[in-house]
């Protein structure tokens, strides 16, 4: 890392950019194959970077911060899920600052998976998320 040398002059025309208007150019993750295969940005990345928080387990991975991923529900009964799924969701999408909230929640039951829909409104556009599987027992 090259730092300056000397003084460092800030002018009126210096334009201040938040984290959330910085780009979002990531690389493309095939989940089947498990390897990257490009790039992609803005909306396709959102909706990527959701994916891998829904399906990343909170505290597991210490390359993770303590904040990031989602806090499974195994071992727990189905009215509990029930109530406690929704928070645990958004509260892990929602620390995207990027993610600006999750409208449109659905959440039905099939054996021991929960099967979770929902839009998270973004900067980059809505995110529809038609179908992601939870398993809890």
């Amino acid at each position: 890392m090259v730092l300056p040398v000397g003084g460092v002059t800030v002018t009126e025309d210096l334009e201040v950019v938040s984290e959330a208007q910085l780009p979002t150019r990531t690389y493309k993750l095939d989940l089947e194959r498990g390897r990257c295969t490009g790039f992609i940005d803005r909306k396709e990345a959102m909706e990527q970077a959701i994916l891998k928080v829904l399906r990343t387990k909170r505290f597991a991975h210490l390359i993770y911060s303590d904040d990031y991923g989602f806090q499974d529900m195994i071992g727990h009964e189905r009215l509990f899920v029930r109530g406690e799924l929704p928070r645990r969701i958004k509260e892990a999408l929602l620390q995207d600052e990027r993610i600006t909230s999750i409208e449109n929640f659905k959440l039905d039951f099939e054996k021991d998976e929960a099967f979770v829909s929902l839009t998270a409104l973004t900067i980059y556009g809505d995110v529809n998320v038609l179908r992601e599987a939870i398993p809890f027992v």
